[in-house]
């Protein structure tokens, strides 16, 4: 449970912190599923900024994609997919995958068959007044990420599944 704002800016602290003990940094596609409002930005920001982005953190809502570089080394691709209209037009974007070694994609599902599968599965939903988080690996880097997730926090603080 998300009982705030500065509750998701945690989930992504931690997040963060799991990230950095994995050893040697692989690269993880995260996706982010949930409603309009449940707080995919506001978490992917979060995420972002306790990786080292300096300065505004975009919403990619409509540039579709936000790029940062990242304090070690490595380079995050936000992505926004709920204004596209057919996954075929992820083609134009460049999304060759070279440079990125974290991908936070919000809406994957419109996208479908042009991404990468998902590491890391986040799904957000409004509970009252705050929010519900739900994680789940499908991958090894997946799931060590949600292991290092367990060492450094509660393990049932943000209901994380391997």
């Amino acid at each position: 449970m998300l009982a705030d704002a500065d509750a998701t800016d945690a989930l992504g602290a931690a997040l963060a912190q799991a990230r950095a003990q994995l050893a040697p940094m692989p690269v993880l596609h995260v996706h982010l599923h949930g409603d309009l409002g449940a707080g995919k930005s506001t978490l992917a920001r979060a995420l972002l900024r306790a990786l080292g982005v300096q300065g505004a953190i975009r919403s990619p809502t409509y540039t579709l994609v936000e790029r940062y570089p990242l304090s070690d080394g490595g380079e995050a691709w936000h992505m926004d997919l709920y204004r596209i209209g057919d996954a075929g037009e992820l083609e134009f974007l460049g999304l060759d995958g070279g440079e990125a070694s974290l991908w936070l994609i919000e809406w994957p599902e419109r996208g479908q068959g042009w991404l990468p599968a998902a590491d890391l599965r986040i799904d957000l939903a409004v509970d009252g007044s705050g929010r519900r988080a739900g994680l789940s690996a499908s991958t090894r880097g997946g799931r060590e990420w949600l292991a290092a997730l367990n060492r450094v926090t509660d393990p049932q603080a943000f209901a994380a599944d391997s």
